[in-house]
């Protein structure tokens, strides 16, 4: 069986959308500084549907209950925010009527980074607590992919959709015994899949980033996402391993600090509405790997977790304001000098 989509906030009237308004008022210094980012650079959150950003990015009139099934149109008119995540597919297949919905509240140039369900992507069957019940069948099954996430990707969003990514969870021992067979399955998995979206896998095993994952990657036509997360390297170790992929988009995914577990982070830094730890290492890190992009002409995406420092829309706006300091100083992390970003105009309806 599969699982269904819930709204987060349960049902809300058709008409709510008025009560999900732009927080105009406070977006100056965010369009500020989006007016000194390239256009190929494309900043956006997990999801968009939480309370603790009214205020920040929703009016303080905006309506909680409404803002899973209405907010997105709103949050696509912040100046900063230029894709987003669909994080909710990892745990239900999206439908594609749902993903069309997306692609009528948003502007032409904005993009969606959706999830391949975790029936795909997780070997194993859980019960509720993530516990492992029963093998998964269909685990790395092309044909399922292609039914629940790679057609309704690419029939729902249409030129919106940006990057549809793989994320395996922790995929246990039997598997991380084994990288350069894991690294076989998963090239003979990509090469069955349809042509047409960016593909992106992103590990939590570190005992998986090897030189045959790598070569997985490459001959398979997907890219590899960069991921700030416990369970990984650090982000300039995992750019050696993919220094040799061809250059395409540059996928960061800012998830969680090094010292912190997800539900830890969840219950300390919520209701996600300020930068309870932040985080300026991770920062430099990720500006740095993102100067360097966009000095290789690379098209960048860089999703923010509320779990990275408390709250994702603030982490971003402090990264633009990092990016401008490596411009100014016209040197990337490593010395070398920086390109000249061209201006990105901003439209504040």
């Amino acid at each position: 069986m599969t699982p269904k989509q819930l709204d987060l906030f349960g049902e809300a009237p058709d008409d709510a959308s008025p009560l999900v308004r732009p927080a105009r008022s406070d977006w100056a210094k965010a369009a500020e500084r989006a007016g000194a980012l390239p256009s190929r650079l494309r900043f956006g959150t997990s999801s968009w549907a939480f309370p603790g950003w009214i205020g920040l990015v929703y009016d303080q009139a905006s309506d909680k209950r409404a803002l899973s099934r209405h907010g997105l149109d709103a949050y696509a008119r912040h100046p900063l925010l230029r894709t987003v995540g669909v994080d909710s597919a990892y745990h239900a297949p999206v439908p594609t009527d749902r993903l069309r919905a997306y692609a009528t509240q948003v502007p032409n140039d904005f993009r969606f980074l959706v999830k391949t369900p975790a029936l795909v992507t997780d070997p194993f069957v859980r019960a509720a607590g993530g516990r492992p019940t029963a093998p998964n069948a269909r685990f790395l099954e092309p044909t399922v992919a292609t039914e629940f996430a790679v057609r309704p990707f690419i029939d729902g969003l249409g030129d919106h959709g940006g990057v549809l990514l793989l994320q395996f969870p922790p995929l246990g021992k039997q598997i991380t015994a084994n990288p350069r067979r894991f690294a076989e399955d998963l090239y003979r998995f990509l090469r069955r899949l349809p042509s047409g979206p960016i593909y992106a896998v992103e590990l939590r095993d570190r005992e998986l980033l090897t030189r045959d994952f790598a070569e997985a990657l490459r001959h398979g036509g997907a890219h590899a996402a960069r991921s700030l997360h416990p369970r990984l390297p650090a982000l300039h170790h995992q750019n050696q391993l993919y220094a040799e992929l061809p250059r395409g988009p540059l996928i960061v995914r800012w998830m969680l600090r090094s010292n912190r577990g997800y539900q830890e982070a969840r219950m300390q830094y919520r209701p996600f509405d300020r930068l309870c730890e932040p985080d300026p290492a991770a920062r430099a890190e990720i500006a740095d790997l993102v100067s360097d992009g966009l000095e290789a002409g690379r098209e960048v995406y860089v999703i923010a977790n509320n779990k990275a420092e408390g709250c994702a829309p603030l982490s971003l706006m402090a990264l633009a304001d990092a990016l401008r300091g490596n411009h100014r100083r016209g040197i990337d992390g490593r010395g070398a000098t920086s390109v000249d970003y061209p201006r990105r105009g901003f439209e504040g309806g």
